[in-house]
């Protein structure tokens, strides 16, 4: 569903990921860990178009989007909840969630929406701003699932957030992806959250992708070990 080729990306002359390689089948759920300053979130801002590529190729459902915009990849099947979330404080709940919307609103969509996130119909009038870190979330989720999207990305969704609504979120998103057979990667620091849902993990340092565990075999010493470095 999601295939990364030998991408390089870099800021200026500054290359950051120097070439790196995954790939993710439908319905799964692929961890990217690593410390900060690794290189997960320019790996997310290049996956979704905010970074060019110098080198290598992303496709999506066998359709390369190498060089197609942010909007053209969200057309076309991904989507993403950025590291802070970024939704709009001034927006309502509901204004959010359809902020994305091409056409018309899907009632269906958005009952979907919020018998997942049960919060957020009880908020939905409530300014974006107002809302708790887990709450805005669980918002930044909904409006990204309200596009359709075949992929999904998180970036460090756990930054922030208290321990209990880390759980539910993790529960979620399993639900998710069995609901609607969805693939999922995440980008994460936080160890007990990435076991807890990832079907695959990866370990990134310095932009490459240095180990890979089914979850099955994963040792959760050795990788605790080289976050810790």
């Amino acid at each position: 569903m999601l295939t990364v080729n030998s991408i390089q990306v870099s800021y200026g002359q500054s290359v950051v990921i120097p070439s790196l390689s995954f790939t993710a089948a439908k319905a799964e759920i692929v961890g990217i860990i690593g410390r900060n300053g690794m290189g997960k979130t320019t790996l997310f801002r290049s996956l979704i178009g905010m970074l060019p590529l110098r080198n290598g190729s992303i496709s999506i459902d066998g359709t390369d989007v190498s060089k197609d915009e942010s909007h053209q990849r969200v057309t076309k099947g991904l989507a993403i909840v950025p590291q802070g979330r970024m939704i709009f404080p001034y927006l309502s709940v509901y204004e959010n969630l359809i902020s994305g919307v091409r056409g018309n609103v899907s009632s269906e969509d958005l009952a979907e929406i919020y018998s997942l996130f049960p919060v957020l119909r009880d908020m939905k009038d409530r300014k974006g701003g107002n809302l708790s870190g887990g709450q805005q979330q669980q918002l930044a989720i909904g409006r990204a699932l309200m596009t359709k999207p075949k992929v999904l990305l998180l970036d460090e969704p756990t930054e922030g957030i208290q321990p209990s609504i880390i759980k539910d979120i993790a529960r979620t998103l399993k639900e998710i992806r069995n609901l609607r057979n969805l693939t999922i990667v995440v980008s994460e620091q936080v160890l007990s959250f990435m076991l807890e849902v990832c079907d695959r993990l990866f370990v990134i340092e310095k932009g490459s992708l240095v180990r890979e565990d089914p979850r099955a075999s994963v040792n959760a010493e050795e990788i605790r070990k080289m976050l810790s470095v």
